[in-house]
């Protein structure tokens, strides 16, 4: 029995020799038991968008340590964390601190595009976006999303 190779210039080789980036769903692979609820595909990019704008107005809260400490103080927003954080200590009281304040929560695939999408080198578990008028029709329509999504149990 012989292995069949690949043609190394089918369609599938161009297309990942040219993002050099991973699929949405290789990233799933990785997700913690906890990351629930995940973001589609869709509100992931729609979410790093609003990250993006946001970093630009100074509107982020970045690091468990950061978010923990102005979630006490009673700021809004949403909070956006990373799904293949490990350990999972780390980070696994923020979901009970906003479900207490009543702030909406979403768990996307990747801390290192997380990182990326606020504009470090680092990899970033967890992300407070807070409202703005510079990206306020942006920001209203991931809040519209992560709000229709269904908590976790």
């Amino acid at each position: 029995m012989t292995k069949i190779k690949a043609d190394p210039d089918g369609p599938e080789a161009q297309a990942e020799a040219c993002s050099g980036e991973r699929t949405y769903q290789e990233l799933l692979v990785n997700q913690n038991p906890i990351a629930q609820p995940l973001a589609s595909r869709r509100l992931t990019r729609k979410l790093y968008k609003c990250i993006k704008k946001a970093v630009k107005q100074k509107q982020i809260r970045r690091g468990v340590k950061e978010v923990q400490k102005f979630v006490n103080k009673g700021e809004k927003g949403i909070m956006v964390l990373a799904g293949d954080t490990l350990p999972i200590e780390v980070y696994c009281h923020l979901p009970v601190m906003c479900e207490d304040r009543n702030l909406p929560y979403v768990y996307i695939p990747s801390k290192t595009d997380l990182g990326a999408a606020a504009g470090s080198k680092r990899p970033t578990c967890v992300i407070m976006v807070k409202p703005h008028e510079e990206y306020q029709e942006a920001y209203d329509e991931c809040l519209e999303e992560v709000q229709s999504l269904p908590l976790a149990l």
